[in-house]
């Protein structure tokens, strides 16, 4: 294993009681003045919206909404929160919803605080934000597992980038599994195949042999394959849900990346995808894994055959090592068709609202090869002319 430090997680209220829990605990630690950033309609429809609005309110705060962030977060709207955040004098930000509200109020809070451009500060100065509007989250839809780090993937889409940026943490995080029962089940399960997507991408890297953090990887694997299903099979099932949801924030706590370099190279692809076409991230990831995997399988063959004997239970049956190691990803290629989620890029454009441009069309992919960030590569570094031809692949009829 690599050399590494552990730094913890923000503090996590998990159960049907969590929000009051936290909210007792946590409150009387805030400023007066909280800013309730959401996302779409949802969290006001289905009642959440007004259970945190009286407990903040209960709780003597003073509460400044801040709605319509978008699946696939902007910059803009990150410079929309950090003014409303400076002209209302805010003193806590309240995240409420999936990752892609907990990602712009991470930027909203750093932003907030910070004189210049933080793009500008990120990428081309190579500064990163120290001061913030101390945040925190309560989780309506599970994924991305963004409660626990300070990640954030936002879209310039002045530049037509997206990419990852360093925020705020959260100082706590409220998990209500029942909260994601009003999510729609396409959501529900993209959200899911994106937990899975960032332990198979921890999983995959350096070093290639396997220690405590990849065994640990193929448990929360082999229970997010199994929970996908069983919600699909029993929708109001919260325990199921529980599942789910403690599924998507423990591969993102860091525990499963201790003493592994990763690269998250079909995140980098995805992200210029998402950039360009403005295509649900789990769907995406959907399409291209199976892809790129079958490109690394040669250049990791032993890890690739183990993923296929412990994830999925094969057996070699006679089969060559890559054999074996293709069989594995055919089955990851298999369940993603089983839980509805699109195997090609034409069946991505056809799940997507008329007038998103077309993330099937030869002339965007090219796009996407060329402009997509390329990381060191685990299996081995990929090159922009594979990666188009990879995307090519990934088409369809």
């Amino acid at each position: 294993m690599k050399a590494f430090q552990y730094n913890g997680m923000p503090k996590i209220y998990f159960g049907e009681n969590a929000l009051a829990e936290a909210f007792s605990a946590e409150l009387p630690k805030t400023g007066p003045r909280v800013m309730l950033a959401y996302g779409g309609g949802s969290l006001r429809k289905n009642g959440i919206y007004d259970e945190i609005k009286r407990l903040l309110e209960g709780a003597g705060k003073t509460v400044f909404p801040f709605g319509g962030i978008m699946p696939n977060p902007t910059y803009r709207k990150v410079q929309e929160g950090a003014r409303f955040a400076r002209e209302n004098a805010i003193d806590f930000i309240l995240a409420a919803g999936g990752g892609s509200v907990l990602d712009c109020a991470k930027m909203i809070s750093a932003q907030a605080k910070m004189e210049g451009d933080i793009w500008e500060a990120e990428f081309t100065k190579h500064l990163l934000p120290t001061e913030f509007i101390p945040m925190a989250a309560v989780l309506t839809a599970s994924g991305t597992g963004s409660e626990v780090n300070d990640d954030a993937v936002i879209t310039n889409e002045d530049l037509k980038i997206k990419d990852d940026m360093v925020g705020a943490l959260p100082a706590f995080a409220v998990l209500n599994p029942a909260y994601t029962l009003s999510v729609p089940m396409t959501q529900a399960v993209s959200g899911a195949f994106d937990s899975l997507s960032h332990c198979m991408e921890i999983y995959f890297g350096k070093p290639a042999e396997t220690n405590l953090s990849d065994e640990l990887n193929e448990a929360v694997m082999r229970n997010i394959i199994c929970h996908i299903r069983e919600m699909i099979r029993n929708p109001g099932d919260v325990s199921v849900r529980s599942e789910l949801m403690w599924d998507s924030t423990v591969a993102e706590t860091g525990i499963l990346k201790l003493g592994k370099e990763t690269d998250f190279q079909n995140h980098m692809i995805e992200h210029q995808l998402g950039a360009l076409t403005d295509c649900s991230h789990g769907q995406g990831l959907a399409v291209i894994h199976p892809a790129v995997y079958r490109h690394l399988a040669g250049d990791n063959t032993e890890k690739f055959v183990r993923f296929a004997r412990e994830v999925w239970h094969l057996a070699p049956d006679g089969r060559t090592d890559l054999e074996f190691a293709l069989a594995g990803i055919n089955a990851l290629a298999d369940f993603i068709r089983e839980i509805g989620l699109p195997a090609t890029l034409t069946e991505l454009k056809a799940g997507m609202p008329a007038g998103n441009p077309d993330p099937a069309d030869p002339g965007i992919l090219r796009q996407v090869a060329d402009t997509c960030i390329i990381r060191p590569g685990c299996a081995r570094k990929l090159g922009r002319d594979e990666i188009y031809a990879i995307l090519m692949e990934c088409i369809g009829g």
